[in-house]
């Protein structure tokens, strides 16, 4: 029957082990985000709300749930860059978020290197397959129904450049799986890798 399912109101709790919200909207792609305060020190963090919302011109966004020092840097200089997570660089994505203060620069302290961005200032991860230079568009904070606001930041930015390993570029078209991205999913430690194994195609249906 469809109304054999599980229910619960958030606001009054899951009753369950752990939180279900982050495992159903899910996997998602990580906001792997390089920036630099005002007084020059550069901050490396992934961001588990991350995706791209329009195509023209290409606009991308995390949300940080507090305030870090993403969204301080990005307030004060404009500038950030999105760096992507795959595979091998798993382990060095995971020692970025550690809860360093603010003059820790992550990319030392993950072992990886800087490369220069063309337009914006703020490095991106050298190692990275793909890296997006992003220009701040749009600082939103959220609100609940009441129109409170709830401690969480939307952080919105333009993309100006975009940065691609030659080899993931097949006949001119990106190939997604063979840079084996990794995805969040649900729980404290889950993860998920994408691989051609799970590539399946459907074409848009035209009407009528």
């Amino acid at each position: 029957m469809f109304d054999e399912r599980y229910f619960y109101q958030p606001s009054q709790g899951h009753g369950l082990p752990h939180d279900p919200f982050n495992a159903i909207v899910g996997p998602r792609p990580i906001g792997w985000i390089s920036s630099r305060s005002a007084q020059g020190v550069l901050n490396l963090a992934p961001y588990s709300f991350f995706n791209g919302f329009n195509y023209t011109p290409p606009i991308i966004g995390f949300a940080s749930i507090g305030r870090k020092d993403s969204l301080n840097n990005i307030e004060q200089t404009g500038e950030f860059v999105w760096n992507l997570v795959t595979r091998s660089l798993a382990e060095a994505m995971n020692a970025s978020c550690a809860a360093a203060p603010p003059e820790v620069d992550e990319f030392q302290l993950a072992g990886l290197a800087t490369a220069p961005s063309r337009i914006v200032s703020v490095p991106r991860v050298a190692e990275a397959l793909v890296s997006f230079e992003c220009r701040r568009t749009q600082i939103i904070a959220l609100q609940n129904t009441a129109g409170e606001e709830v401690g969480s930041w939307l952080v919105l930015g333009e993309v100006v450049g975009v940065h691609i390993a030659p080899q993931l570029l097949k006949d001119g078209v990106y190939d997604t799986a063979a840079a084996h991205p990794i995805l969040r999913g649900g729980g404290p430690a889950d993860y998920f890798e994408i691989g051609a194994d799970a590539l399946f195609q459907m074409r848009r249906p035209r009407y009528p």
